[in-house]
């Protein structure tokens, strides 16, 4: 064997290998869908993971207002708020895996999780190369729906996305090959059944909501085979709701639309792959105030995750800010949580306490800095918004405004 061919060997070895895991992948998550009815259960087990960084912090300010909104149930013994540790950054590296397996374990006693955000080692970071905890999770437990919603009152925006979540060029981020050392190798995965299932479900949830239209984001001109799957795949499962309209967008074009004033308000449910809906979510979270404020629900049959949208930010932990950063976006997601199983009155009202606190009202400030109001500051401000017996007449007033 001549040395030139020797790396090409080892690559082709490695595909062969990853070619083999996505073949039986694709055939399990074939299988028709079996949903957990939270209904049924006599205990709801929420697990909050505070993850690094500001996690902890913001962690802590979400659960003390589930504690007073859930207080009752709690109470009754109906619900249980279950602290889960080992998810962080140095117990990652201690054991040298993206998901310890006692970790996985505690997650599984528990229905739904509440996480905070975790680090991510970048190459050059000077941490080993491990795979990102939430995309562990999101494989682990299936996960197969990313949904993140986005509303601006005044604006006329109210958005949800559904990104498709384990599958795309995230799958097998860390497992891409240095063919030789001047040529790197990634890959883009794309099932029927894993584009079939997140598109019917965006599709589903504008029929149970009464939404007009859902909107499919590609860029199946360029990259053929797997965004042409994905396309092909929405319209096919759009035949299967005549009622609802939809429309197909590349993502560099519907991207810029979402900053056009006279387009993005005809945007209602929009569902797409994974690093399209990961880079996407965030431009609209900024839109609406900013990463801090968007909550993210990570789907799945039988378990399900809720999460911020943004990261750990080590930065302001290092400058000794980690007090001041905001935990409104980690409080969205419990609201979607809440509604996911089946407490919608409590998810209302929560979700309306924040819009009051965080979107019309704003008595207190979060910057980041000493110059804002701190993470604790902001969670007696909603507790306190939540415990008013006016609550629902203060939003309807903003609301009208």
């Amino acid at each position: 064997m001549s040395p030139r061919k020797a790396p090409y060997d080892s690559a082709l070895g490695q595909i062969r290998e990853l070619l083999k895991e996505q073949v039986e992948r694709t055939e399990r998550i074939g299988k028709p869908i079996k949903w957990l009815d939270y209904a049924r259960l006599e205990k709801l087990i929420i697990g909050v993971i505070g993850g690094d960084g500001i996690g902890p912090i913001i962690s802590r300010e979400t659960t003390r207002v589930l504690q007073e909104l859930l207080k009752d149930e709690i109470r009754s013994g109906k619900i249980e708020i279950r602290e889960i540790k080992g998810l962080t950054i140095e117990n990652r590296i201690k054991v040298m895996k993206s998901l310890p397996e006692d970790v996985v374990a505690e997650i599984e006693k528990c229905h739904v999780l509440l996480k905070g955000p975790t680090t991510t080692p970048e190459e050059g970071s000077g941490m080993p190369n491990i795979e990102s905890a939430n995309i562990s999770i999101r494989r682990v437990f299936d996960l197969f729906a990313n949904v993140r919603p986005i509303r601006i009152p005044k604006q006329g925006i109210d958005w949800v996305f559904f990104r498709e979540n384990t599958e795309g060029e995230y799958i097998l981020g860390s497992r891409g090959l240095m063919v030789t050392p001047d040529l790197a190798l990634d890959f883009k995965i794309a099932t029927r059944p894993g584009s079939e299932r997140i598109i019917r479900l965006a599709f589903e949830h504008a029929r149970k909501t009464r939404r007009k239209k859902v909107t499919v984001v590609t860029k199946a001109n360029v990259v053929k085979t797997t965004d042409g799957l994905f396309l092909e795949t929405a319209k096919k499962v759009s035949k299967d709701f005549p009622g609802i309209e939809w429309d197909e967008w590349y993502i560099d074009v519907f991207t810029a639309k979402l900053i056009d004033e006279k387009r993005r308000r005809e945007f209602d449910v929009v569902v797409l792959p994974n690093l399209y809906g990961d880079i996407v979510t965030d431009e609209a979270a900024e839109l609406q105030g900013g990463v801090g404020t968007a909550g993210s629900a990570n789907i799945g049959a039988r378990f399900a995750m809720f999460e911020a949208i943004h990261g750990s930010a080590p930065r302001m932990i290092a400058e000794g800010r980690g007090q001041y950063a905001d935990p409104l976006s980690l409080m969205r997601a419990a609201v979607m949580m809440l509604e996911h199983v089946g407490k919608v009155e409590k998810s209302r009202r929560l979700g309306r306490a924040l819009d009051i606190c965080g979107i019309f009202e704003r008595k207190l400030r979060i910057t980041g800095r000493r110059d804002g109001a701190t993470a604790g500051q902001f969670g007696d401000y909603v507790i306190s918004t939540l415990a008013d017996p006016r609550l629902d007449a203060r939003w309807q007033a903003y609301e009208k405004m």
